[in-house]
């Protein structure tokens, strides 16, 4: 990351033996977190169709400075339509929760653009929340405290994490595969939820291809896999958004409602798609009223720390 608010950015040759510990093993108390990107695999993902970059999904921590950390963590998934990766809702959200004194993961997982359909979206966001939880007391975080956050399309990929999750494999080889892919908190910001007809249409073609299966449809339509085991969920959204329908955040709501799953809907008149944080620059000043919104949601969730602190 060359962004200069990116407070640290050094890789500890200890830091990298980290990856794939078992948590509260001995080895991994004695480590340091990871500063650098890292691949979710130490060999080819699952599906993957070369060893080029795009082939390789990957996290990028940013820790919150010591004296804020709260012990919570977020895999942050950018927006892009399944075709790019948008770096303000990546790496800009995850210094927007360093100063709650939470640290953010963001994923670079695997796109349409380059060959890649359902599963791989799924399974490296899987990945990524079992890597945090398995790695999590050797990084100074809490297990129980791992959220997924995602925008347009990576909100649908994060509001899939929340409804398509497992309890992991205890018999599995690799001990990152024997924890639980669940997330214990959401937010989804002007996300792509359905896969019916208030979908986001580039989002579909990169994620299930031309004419897919009815059934994949159904089964990535997110808002028709909630249940009473869903976590919490805080959902912001514009009405006047171009491009992905403001109807998939309510439709979410609704299902969330139903099934009794605690949640915040914010649904603001005004406001283009793809605003991240209120702007496409890192500008505090410019930051939209939603974010104080979720900073209030997640101190009161016990995730973060109201203020910026150091």
């Amino acid at each position: 990351m060359k962004n200069p608010l990116v407070f640290s950015l050094l890789m500890t040759a200890a830091g990298t033996l980290c990856l794939g510990q078992q948590p509260g093993s001995r080895q991994a108390e004695q480590v340091r977190p990871p500063r650098l990107e890292f691949p979710l695999w130490a060999g080819d993902a699952p599906g993957a169709l070369g060893k080029e970059e795009k082939d390789v999904p990957t996290l990028t921590p940013h820790f919150a400075s010591p004296p804020k950390a709260t012990g919570a963590a977020f895999v942050i998934c950018p927006g892009g339509g399944y075709a790019s990766l948008a770096p303000h809702e990546g790496f800009h959200y995850a210094l927007w929760l360093n100063e709650q004194g939470i640290a953010g993961f963001v994923l670079k997982y695997r796109l349409g653009s380059s060959g890649y359909r359902h599963p791989a979206m799924i399974e490296d966001v899987r990945r990524a929340i079992r890597y945090v939880r398995a790695n999590a007391e050797a990084w100074g975080l809490d297990p129980d405290r791992i959220g997924v956050m995602g925008s347009s399309a990576g909100g649908h990929l994060a509001a899939a994490a929340l409804t398509h999750f497992d309890a992991g494999d205890p018999e599995a080889p690799d001990p990152v595969d024997r924890v639980s892919s669940k997330p214990d908190l959401g937010v989804l910001c002007y996300p792509v939820v359905t896969m019916g007809p208030d979908t986001h249409r580039g989002s579909r073609l990169n994620l299930l291809g031309e004419n897919p299966d009815p059934a994949l449809v159904e089964l990535l339509s997110n808002e028709k896999r909630v249940t009473q085991d869903t976590p919490p969920v805080f959902i912001f959204h514009t009405a006047e958004d171009p491009a992905v329908k403001v109807e998939n955040a309510l439709e979410f709501a609704a299902a969330l409602s139903r099934n009794g799953v605690p949640f915040a809907l914010h649904i603001y008149a005004k406001g283009p798609h793809g605003i991240g944080l209120g702007s496409t620059q890192w500008d505090p000043a410019l930051r939209h009223p939603w974010t104080l919104e979720c900073s209030r949601w997640l101190e009161e969730s016990g995730f973060g720390k109201s203020g910026k602190g150091p």
